[in-house]
């Protein structure tokens, strides 16, 4: 874990300084000696790195730290809870506006079958008779009463 974490601050600072000092003659060179230095167990270089420097330094920041951690996690579950909230608005606009778009859909499908044309299309039993006729006085009380009267005359 030593050498990981002495590896990552290599990196870090490797990164950095890679733009300034990139000219520098065997630079390539020494950066992959160093990195073997680290690496070897003979030398134990990430370990004595690590002893020496890295682990005074966090542990004197050890309480700052652990407090920016702390901060960390909650920072993390309001701005989860955060972009919950938005999602879940989005979604609600989305399924809103796909619901308007379906209804002005199923709106035009059923004016197309309006009462005119429906009133084209009779009604056959098993037989192919005519059952029913469909008119629009017949659907008006109206117009069955005065049909009704005219026909008992």
């Amino acid at each position: 874990m030593m050498y990981w974490i002495v590896f990552a601050l290599y990196s870090v600072v490797e990164t950095i300084t890679d733009l300034t000092v990139a000219w520098f003659p065997l630079y390539y060179e020494l950066k992959i000696a160093f990195v073997i230095w680290l690496l070897s167990p003979y030398t134990r270089g990430a370990s004595l790195i690590y002893r020496k420097c890295l682990h005074p330094l966090l542990s004197s920041k050890e309480r700052e730290i652990d407090e920016y951690i702390v901060q960390a996690k909650e920072r993390s579950y309001e701005t989860m809870v955060n972009f919950g909230k938005q999602g879940l608005s989005i979604a609600a606009t989305a399924a809103v506006s796909a619901a308007v778009k379906g209804q002005g859909a199923i709106t035009e499908k059923l004016r197309s079958l309006s009462m005119h044309d429906l009133s084209q299309i009779g009604q056959q039993d098993d037989r192919g008779d005519q059952l029913y006729q469909y008119s629009s006085q017949s659907a008006n009380p109206a117009a069955r009463r005065s049909q009704n009267t005219d026909s008992k005359d």
